[in-house]
């Protein structure tokens, strides 16, 4: 096996650092809790592995040769990315509702209650299942994705079975992730004292749910 690994580490490592819609549902579902964060991750990099399976055995060069496959990746991610924006601002606007609520109902005193954390066996696997869910589908559906396994990794592999370098590259740019997503969630959950001030909180809601919503529609519009 021959493969260009210093060259490729420093493509991955950019890859990583510059923020996508995998690195705002990462974030945002860190702030959400710690275990959310890292199911986000996993998620995330498991919808990797689905481009990687398809880019070894040849499917994503159907899916980039069509443009109608292309496109249809590409509006479903897109709508998700939006369905995930609208969401979180509808979520900040009802909050911010019942707390104007729970303020006119004790006469106006300030209300600085935190949100409840989630506690129990069933919200953990809540915690799991929403995180790695929005992180798998935010990946899976992203074209750029599967147009990074076949047209960036195939630039590193130099003789040898092509299948089983990208393989190989495919894994390792997996695992690198997964160690990348994990120190970010460890940042992020740090963050989670200072945004259960209700006020913060609201402002993060917003932002973050317009920061998907106009992702989605930028990737909509390039279709």
């Amino acid at each position: 096996m021959s493969v260009d690994l210093v060259g490729f580490l420093g493509v991955v490592l950019v890859a990583y650092v510059v923020p996508g819609p995998d690195f705002l549902v990462v974030v945002r579902s860190a702030t959400e809790h710690p275990a959310q964060g890292r199911a986000a991750a996993l998620g995330a990099q498991s919808g990797l592995c689905v481009h990687m399976l398809a880019a070894a055995l040849g499917l994503s060069l159907i899916a980039a040769r069509s443009p109608v496959v292309y496109d249809a990746i590409k509006l479903l991610g897109a709508a998700y990315l939006v369905y995930l924006g609208v969401r979180a601002v509808l979520a900040a606007r009802r909050a911010a509702r019942q707390r104007h609520a729970r303020r006119d109902a004790t006469g106006g005193a300030k209300d600085t209650a935190a949100p409840r954390a989630a506690t129990g066996a069933g919200s953990a696997r809540g915690w799991w299942r929403s995180g790695f869910t929005q992180g798998f589908l935010t990946n899976v559906l992203n074209p750029k994705a599967a147009l990074f396994f076949l047209s960036i990794l195939p630039q590193f592999v130099h003789g040898g079975s092509t299948t089983r370098q990208i393989f190989f590259l495919g894994i390792l740019d997996v695992l690198i992730g997964v160690a990348y997503w994990f120190a970010l969630v460890a940042v992020a959950t740090r963050l989670r004292a200072l945004l259960a001030r209700p006020r913060i909180r609201h402002r993060w809601e917003l932002t973050t749910g317009w920061l998907f919503i106009g992702i989605g529609i930028g990737l909509a519009a390039a279709s």
